[in-house]
């Protein structure tokens, strides 16, 4: 698995398999396949390669090019082998001099109108046009150049990321059919009939004014130079490969990042990714450029006080710094005064170490981990009625849901290949129900539209899960043969009392969230009747008061009605992070060690005892909000920031920067000198995922290597550089490579028993844990004989209110959310081309709300909380319902999380990002946060700048 062929053969469009095996003889040779098969796929399966065009393994047969026409005997005519069935006793001849011809004739009319420009066309010698002519045999062409033809059309070079040649398209209609089949847009179409047609996007825009999405499908399916990426036109065509998992959001792509030495010249999805089957999204298709953009840090730093300028060390010198500076604090305010925080963003093997430093090294618990700000509760609430921290299904499962439910999410914007998936399935019939406060991309798409859109008031989330269980108790639609044998009756008993009083009704529930009783019962019967019902959710679920809460009443559904434990069912969190499922697996909890199991169980910390060569404390550390009290208390004083940007993405910014001051030593460890560096004593340079081996962790429990195509910029990956505090700090670590970590983790963590890198190379790239003597090829469906807890558990949740109230003064909520452009706090994305869709947070605003303001579209808005205010600019919609607004926190100085306040969820303290009462405005300038925010950047900068002349100077 380290390296693909760049030309990879492709076998023609899989056909569903079929049990019945049809026996057919194929140039002679017969050959038993499955029935359905094509004729174009059985030859390939008996070896022989039939010239094609517009047929590809990932796109329905089409039949237009007329280059894969067979003989069959008794058969008149010249049928296409990509459309054409197997039959029983079936002869065909795929070669023959009539076919030869025709051929041969059909590709002279294909070249009668192209450029003939291969030597300096930058597909040449991956060009299928140009295999297909040497394959026919073609050897000139003798008419077509002088009349009329499509030579002189103009390029379409408006995307960041590739051109479009209309001169170049034989128009095949594989980059239609993939924008239709493969993403779902339905943003390109063919204008004009006969010799007139090409591609165009939208109605006849360019493919950057059009509804194209640039998740590049159409790039990939393109067999000329019609569609090109910009970096191949640049820089030609790749000499070697590697397999390797995108390092953007918790779908966890499987790319080939072809190269030239170094350098990559583009990433290619790869067909046989598990998580994406060749599929890709904007980001990890195009916007990997952040790895080599020119604010990379690549020389560690120190100061002394946050005031004075960055002075660049070597490696060696900032570790010694660093680990002075935590015994230093240790030995002043004790053993619990430093910390770490892990990254969801770095492999499992780097999270692993980060945590082992803070247990073995630091000597407590102190660690922690994004997924606290964003799903902490998702690991509570499953743990407690299902017994398992994590999703239940693979994405494929979609793919035979029958109702799929959608809560708190938009995967559209956030998660965009399962989003590919699950709209397909929408478009082959099945039902949706979508769950959320806004009218996203995922209530109406092309051919996409929600059975039932419940579009709730913010922080309402368990209010409607009980409606939605008092209408299957009441009505009976509940699977008591299920819950019978798989759960505990005696909760279940307990919780039908409790969902069925009146106050959960619909009728009473429809005061409190604003949805209309008669959608909540409809959505609830679709659900409970409708076939497999499945359950996907994000942030829009966990990030609340009442977070774990919601998460557990999710899970209370999924069991009552049957739908656990078989494909097309199931609970699913869409994780946001590449590795938040990793992080946590990892053991980044301060009251967990790897594999969930909790610090006080003194038989599992024996375990870890034994091979860390060390004594671990029993008692739970500091979560990051209880670190930033501590802070500010004065007893925690020292934090070790591993590749998260907790200024930017941590709730009431303020608060956060105030704990951040008053500590005595930070070590940022990044890739850029991002907001919290502002407050550290030492940055050491980060690792990109294309500098690094390892695995990460997908939202289906998928482990997938991250593999090395480039050296590290900065001479070290991540966790060599924690190795090297570690041994500073005085506590060994001697790994070699990243795979003797994960050989300790699978040592001490039962459901990784049986990972390696060799295990999962063998099982074709990945393994989704549950991986052990159990399950040696690992465990794509959770909980289907039982329950990991045994009985699946029913919890009561009971319903209370935020305690973020609107008032007179804050009459408005505001709720916050990403875009498909971007990604989390944009420190990757907003260093690349994807500015061009998205360059400001912008806040939503109902014309209702925005004409009592006088706010018109565009406008500058003050946005006030309890918290903090900030000024951002307006985009009239009505995506959102009157009384809420909404927003994104890509970029730093829009400062979204200055107006967020400490509310957070009860069991986890993950904060409630989803709603904040504000006040919102029509104002001129920016707000004195934001000033104060561009004043400390520009000093930072010129003491950066003063610093590099002086070293320069020397």
């Amino acid at each position: 698995m380290n390296a693909i062929d760049l030309k990879r053969p492709d076998l023609g469009t899989p056909e569903k398999e079929s049990e019945i095996m049809v026996t057919l003889e194929i140039d002679g040779v017969e050959i038993s396949v499955p029935q359905g098969t094509s004729v174009m796929r059985a030859a390939a399966m008996a070896g022989t390669s039939i010239p094609k065009l517009c047929a590809t393994e990932s796109l329905e047969a089409f039949g237009s090019c007329r280059l894969c026409l067979v003989e069959i005997e008794g058969r008149r005519g010249y049928p296409a082998s990509c459309t054409t069935p197997v039959e029983a006793g079936m002869r065909v001849r795929t070669q023959s001099p009539k076919l030869q011809d025709i051929r041969k004739g059909m590709m002279e009319l294909y070249i009668s109108d192209h450029p003939l420009d291969c030597l300096t066309c930058p597909t040449n010698g991956n060009c299928e046009l140009q295999d297909m002519a040497g394959v026919v045999g073609l050897r000139e062409v003798r008419y077509g150049y002088e009349g009329e033809n499509h030579l002189k059309l103009k390029k379409d070079d408006s995307n960041p990321y590739f051109t479009y040649d209309p001169s170049k398209c034989i128009v095949c209609n594989r980059c239609v059919r993939a924008c239709e089949e493969t993403q779902g847009t339905f943003a390109l179409t063919i204008d004009g009939r006969g010799f007139a047609s090409r591609v165009t996007a939208g109605q006849k825009d360019s493919f950057l004014a059009s509804d194209c999405v640039s998740c590049g499908a159409c790039v990939t399916a393109c067999p000329t130079a019609t569609l090109t990426e910009k970096t191949v036109i640049m820089m030609g065509q790749a000499e070697h490969s590697k397999v390797t998992t995108c390092a953007y959001c918790g779908v966890g792509c499987s790319f080939i990042a072809e190269m030239k030495g170094n350098e990559v010249v583009r990433m290619v999805p790869n067909p046989d990714g598990r998580a994406n089957q060749g599929h890709a999204c904007v980001k990890g298709r195009f916007a990997w450029g952040y790895a080599t953009h020119q604010d990379r840090m690549l020389k560690p730093m120190i100061r002394s006080r946050i005031t004075d300028p960055w002075r660049e060390v070597s490696w060696e010198e900032a570790i010694s710094y660093a680990a002075s500076e935590f015994r230093r604090i240790q030995a002043k305010y004790g053993r619990a005064s430093v910390g770490g925080i892990t990254s969801s963003r770095c492999t499992n093997e780097e999270t692993y170490l980060v945590q082992k430093l803070v247990r073995a090294a630091f000597g407590n618990n102190n660690v922690d981990t994004c997924a606290r700000v964003c799903h902490s509760p998702t690991g509570y609430g499953l743990k407690q009625t299902l017994g398992e921290s994590a999703g239940t299904q693979t994405f494929d499962s979609v793919r035979k849901s029958d109702v799929i439910m959608v809560i708190g999410a938009n995967p559209a914007s956030g998660h965009p290949v399962f989003a590919s998936q699950l709209k397909r399935r929408v478009r082959e019939g099945a039902k949706l129900i979508v769950i959320d406060p806004r009218t996203t991309e995922m209530v109406k798409s092309p051919h996409v539209e929600a059975s039932y859109h419940l579009k709730l008031m913010p922080g309402t989330n368990v209010a409607i899960v009980n409606a939605l269980a008092h209408v299957i108790i009441t009505e009976g639609l509940h699977q008591p043969a299920f819950i019978n044998e798989r759960c505990d009756v005696e909760s279940f008993d307990e919780w039908a009392e409790f969902v069925s009083l009146p106050e959960n009704s619909p009728e009473a529930v429809a005061e409190i969230t604003g949805v209309p009783a008669e959608d909540i019962r409809g959505a609830a019967r679709l659900y409970a009747t409708g076939g497999n019902g499945s359950i996907y959710y994000g942030l829009g679920v966990t990030e609340h008061a009442q977070g774990s809460t919601m998460v557990i009443g999710i899970a209370n559904l999924a069991m009552a009605t049957g739908n656990i434990g078989r494909e097309g069912v199931g609970v699913n969190p869409l994780r946001g992070q590449n590795n938040v499922q990793g992080s946590c697996d990892m053991g980044s909890f301060p009251h967990e060690l790897p594999g969930y199991r909790h610090v006080s169980d003194t038989t599992v910390r024996s375990q870890f005892e034994a091979i860390w060569n060390c004594t671990l404390d029993a008692e739970p550390g500091l979560r990051i909000p209880n670190m930033f009290d501590a802070a500010l208390e004065g007893s925690f004083m020292g934090l070790y920031c591993e590749g998260e940007d907790i200024v930017q993405s941590d709730p009431n910014t303020q608060h956060v920067t105030a704990a951040l001051a008053a500590m005595e030593c930070i070590v940022v460890q990044d890739l850029f000198l991002n907001e919290t560096a502002k407050y550290a004593h030492v940055f050491l340079p980060g690792s990109s995922f294309l500098e690094k081996d390892g695995t990460f962790t997908n939202a289906e429990r998928r482990i997938s290597r991250v593999r090395k195509v480039m050296p590290p910029k900065a001479g070290k990956s991540d966790w060599e550089v924690t190795m090297m505090l570690a041994n500073a700090l005085g506590y060994p670590m001697h790994y070699r490579h990243p795979r003797e970590i994960m050989d300790e983790i699978a040592a001490l963590t039962p459901t990784f028993t049986g990972v390696s890198y060799k295990r999962i190379d063998e099982l074709g790239g990945s393994i989704q844990w549950p991986c052990n003597d159990a399950a040696p090829e690992g465990t794509p469906t959770m909980h289907v004989e039982a329950f990991v807890r045994g009985r699946g558990r029913f919890i009561n949740t009971k319903f209370f209110g935020s305690g973020e109230k609107v008032t007179r003064k804050f009459p408005l909520v505001l709720t916050t959310g990403r875009i498909l452009s971007q990604y989390n706090v944009g420190a990757q994305t907003r260093r690349t081309h994807n500015n061009v869709w998205h360059s400001e947070d912008r806040l939503e605003i109902h014309p209702h709300d925005a004409g009592e303001r006088g706010i018109a579209e565009g406008d500058w808005v003050g946005i006030a909380s309890r918290a903090g205010q900030t000024v951002l600019r307006a985009t009239v919609t009505e995506r959102v319902q009157p009384g809420v607004v909404y927003t994104t926190f890509h970029f730093p100085e829009s400062g979204a999380n200055v107006i967020t306040t400490n509310s957070s969820d009860w069991a986890t303290n993950c904060p409630e990002y989803k709603v904040t009462a504000v006040q919102v405005t029509r104002v001129s300038q920016p707000s004195a946060w934001q000033r104060s925010y561009n004043r400390f950047n520009t000093e930072q900068l010129k003491l950066a700048g003063e610093e590099r002349i002086a070293l320069d100077a020397k």
